[in-house]
């Protein structure tokens, strides 16, 4: 089979490799569609991400596809379904799995991290971490759910009420599912804070009342023009700490900070405590995704949350290194890898 494998920092090769042979408890799937998430690229520039990868490895946790063949003990799937895959795989034996916080799992399996994932034309997964599309999804919308699952963790931490302001800052594919999860929250205005023109017209478009362009406006004073002078939350999907400062300094009284952009390992921010305990803020952080796997499918498949307008292009295996080595190509948008391309 053609994958993309990890060797190390900048190192991506497309090599042929054996078709893997699913084990009794695992589903092999022929893949579809593979998201380019941020943790890929951090991986690919030499950083830690959710978990440590130890190369040589194929990348790539954002998956979908058709059931090309089951092990001998799987009954909850069969050939030919289409189904997506929680890449974060728990052994439900160790202590924070047994006290339900197993996101924290001392002993997990990471689909793209840990073990091989869905930059190939083939990928074998444990039967457990298979989930079936909704009649409406397409195999792009499907690699969606795993992003959409972790942005729930994150909004569900916010504690977002009906009535409540937020800001978004970085209009990519998280900042923009977290606009519209924040919107299916009950709040009452939204804020996107985004540089690139083309990403601020797509949050318009998915409902944001302000989109603000931070390089080259007062941000503050934009959101009092629109009346969103005081913030409930605000939420970092930029991972930088320029940025985490900036969430800091706009948020209002009694308000949380979401920082959910995933940072170098290394990167530290300035932050002043008086102002924290001035206004009585919450810093909150949301790793991965637990749990949150069906409400995400559930969501795309009804419609309510849109994770297509974001995508800038779906393409081939041999267009993934150049991918994950240009920033300018990826703040297009979302990119999307079909192994069939």
């Amino acid at each position: 089979m053609k994958c993309a494998v990890f060797y190390g920092r900048h190192e991506v090769r497309i090599e042929e490799r054996p078709r893997p042979v699913p084990e009794p408890d695992e589903v092999l799937i022929r893949v579809k569609a593979c998201g380019v998430c941020g943790t890929d690229v951090h991986i690919f520039e030499g950083d830690e991400g959710a978990a440590e990868v130890t190369p040589p490895t194929i990348l790539g946790h954002e998956f979908a596809g058709v059931v090309e063949e089951t092990g001998a003990l799987v009954t909850s799937c069969g050939v030919g379904e289409r189904v997506c895959v929680d890449p974060n795989c728990l052994c439900g034996f160790c202590t924070p799995c047994r006290e339900g916080v197993g996101h924290y799992c001392e002993n997990m399996i990471g689909y793209g991290t840990t073990v091989n994932g869905g930059f190939a034309e083939f990928c074998a997964v444990k039967e457990r971490q298979v989930y079936r599309l909704g009649d409406h999804t397409s195999f792009e919308q499907g690699a969606m759910a795993e992003p959409v699952a972790c942005c729930l963790h994150g909004i569900d931490l916010c504690g977002i009420r009906p009535g409540h302001q937020v800001a978004v800052i970085g209009g990519g594919m998280i900042g923009l599912l977290m606009l519209q999860l924040a919107r299916l929250s009950g709040a009452a205005k939204t804020a996107l804070l985004e540089p690139v023109e083309e990403k601020r017209r797509v949050g318009a478009a998915l409902g944001a009342d302000v989109c603000v362009d931070p390089l080259h406006e007062d941000a503050r004073a934009a959101l009092s023009a629109a009346g969103m002078g005081h913030l409930d939350t605000v939420i970092e999907c930029v991972g930088k700490p320029a940025t985490i400062e900036q969430a800091i300094d706009l948020a209002g009284y009694k308000a949380v900070v979401m920082m959910f952009g995933l940072t170098a390992p290394q990167e530290t921010a300035a932050i002043r405590p008086f102002e924290i305990f001035k206004k009585e803020l919450e810093l909150k952080a949301s790793y991965i995704n637990p749990y949150t796997q069906t409400r995400a499918l559930r969501l795309i498949d009804s419609g309510r949350l849109d994770v297509s307008s974001m995508v800038h292009e779906v393409c081939g295996l041999d267009r993934l290194a150049e991918i994950l080595a240009r920033p300018k190509l990826r703040a297009k948008g979302k990119y999307i890898i079909s192994p069939e391309k």
